[in-house]
This record gives structure tokens, sequence and C-alpha cells, in this order.
């Protein structure tokens, strides 16, 4: 991601024998249990801060290594063992540097409605690559895939309106340079995803796609992303606000995402990240500096904010 400007875009026997089945009817709703309603979703911030170190625990993870294997292979764990089932979107990107295989992979929670689309929250999991340091990623972008699996196990027992898909993205990070000559060293998993839902004349059942990115950092700030979808931004703000979250604030900024690929397929988007963060891309991007505190909150805001959105999707 970088900071950039906006882009434009129902006799006596017979009696006898009703007033007895009346009566057995109700003898047998006496014994039967109410009908009990669901826990409301929690999310565990603590829980989603171990899938963090967990990552950071593998080293760097940049888009093609064997490190980022081992990331997938974490993440199909926690989904599989969150009753999910893992399916994965290979692909061979074509960078600056030469082909590098990626994969984006994503996760299914079932929905009361089957045919107004789905709800895509995503995030990427892969790491800038750098050759002079070792770069973690814990905020960048451990705390995005941290946040998915938590969500996922959240969810799983939520009436969810419509099915809601949680993507992990690979490929976020230039392999190069994101303001390289081609104009393309950057979101790889995102433009993938996006492409394939046009070939397939399947774009239009995204409804909405909710981004998380950077989420980590201790001292967390999330400003309205000014290329994101308003009322998609509201109803996450609103929500906010009467959760009395303070990191979530109302100044105005605009970013360059993953975000952006969807915008630009016509799918109403809304990116959640805070950019204003010292370690960006730098060594002390670690655990010294994200925060299971910063997770919470904004594992709270979005399970909170489904309500509002389902309603206007639905």
């Amino acid at each position: 991601m970088t900071l950039k400007g906006p882009r434009t875009f129902a006799s006596v026997a017979s009696f006898v024998s009703f007033v007895s089945f009346v009566s057995l009817s109700a003898a047998c709703a006496a014994q039967t249990p109410a009908a009990q309603t669901p826990p409301a979703p929690k999310f565990d911030g603590a829980r989603a801060f171990d899938d963090l170190k967990a990552m950071v625990a593998i080293g760097p993870r940049p888009a093609g290594s064997p490190a980022i294997e081992k990331t997938r292979d974490y993440i199909r764990k926690q989904l599989a063992d969150a009753g999910l089932k893992a399916e994965d979107q290979p692909f061979d990107a074509q960078t600056p540097t030469g082909t590098v295989h990626m994969v984006n992979i994503r996760a299914t929670l079932p929905g009361q409605i089957h045919d107004k689309g789905r709800l895509v929250i995503g995030g990427h999991y892969d790491t800038k690559l750098f050759k002079d340091i070792k770069f973690v990623g814990a905020s960048d972008a451990a705390s995005s895939a941290a946040v998915l699996l938590e969500l996922a196990r959240a969810l799983k027992g939520r009436a969810n309106a419509l099915p809601i898909e949680l993507l992990f993205l690979d490929g976020e990070e230039a392999v190069v340079d994101w303001n390289h000559p081609s104009g393309t060293d950057h979101t790889y998993g995102s433009r993938y995803y996006v492409q394939q839902a046009k070939k397939a004349g399947t774009a239009k059942d995204i409804r909405a796609f909710v981004l998380v990115d950077m989420v980590g950092d201790r001292d967390l700030n999330i400003r309205r992303e000014q290329n994101s979808t308003p009322w998609l931004t509201d109803a996450i703000w609103s929500t906010a606000k009467k959760l009395n979250r303070p990191e979530f604030v109302d100044d105005p900024w605009p970013i360059e995402d993953d975000h952006l690929e969807f915008l630009e397929a016509g799918i109403e988007s809304v990116d959640l990240i805070d950019l204003d963060y010292p370690a960006w891309h730098k060594e002390t991007d670690d655990l010294a500096h994200v925060s299971a505190k910063s997770l919470q909150a904004v594992g709270d805001v979005l399970v909170a904010s489904l309500p509002l959105i389902e309603t206007r999707l639905k």
C-alpha cells in the first residue's frame, strides 16, 4: 500500500379426541425447551495475537518464498480447525524480476440468503521483500491475516445474512517498487482475484469488500480512506463511535491498496488501514510495536458493523 491521491470512481367422540390431542400437544410443548438464541459473536484479540505471533515466528514471508508456503499451511490449518474449508486460488504473477508463483486463499461462512451474492472481508498475508533487513511484518501483514483467522472463529456460529468470504491475498507488496514504471508491481493477488471474477461474470456477486491492512499498530490510528465507498465507511465509523473506539478517527486521507482493484471493477469497498506507523517497512515492524488490544478494537468494530452492512446489502 502507499499514500496517494484519490481515484474517480395455516360428534362427542371426535370432540374428546380433539381435546385429548390439544392436551397432549400442550404437554409436549411444555416439555420442549424454547429455542435458544445463539450467543453473540465474540472476537478474541488475544487469540488473534497468537496467530500474529505464529506468523512472525516464521520470519520474512515474501511472495514466492518457502516461508510464505509455511504461512499458507498455518492459515489452512487454522481455518480447518474453525470448521471452514480453505480454497486455494493459485496463479503465476509476472513481476519486474520474472514469474512469481502466488496463491490467494479463501474460506466462506454460510449465509441465510443465497441469491444476493456475498460480502468479502480480506487482507494480504505476504511481507515486503527486503535484501538488507530482516522484515517480519508484524503489522504489515501478520495483523490482517490474524484478524481474518479470528473472524473465522468468531463468526462461524453467527446467522450471517449473506455468505461472508474471508479472503487472504498474496502479492500485495511490490516485488521491486510500488511506483515501478510497469504500474502493476503491487496488489497482484487482488488484481488476479477481480480479473477472474470479471472473466467468469461473477463480479456482481461480490456485493462489498472490506479490506483490513496494517491494523496491529500499538498506537492504532485508522483514518477514513478517501477512495473508499462512503456508505460502507460510514457504517464502520458510526459503529466505532457507538463502541467508543477512539482508534477510528474521522481525518480523511487517500491510500492506494488492494481495495482499489475492487473499486475499479465497480465493487463497493472500504480500506481499514493504519499507515501512520513509524515502523512501516522497517525492521522494527516487530512484536514490540504491535498489540492484541489493537486487533481487539478492529475485530469488535468489524463484527458489530456487520448488521448495518448486511441491511444495506439484503
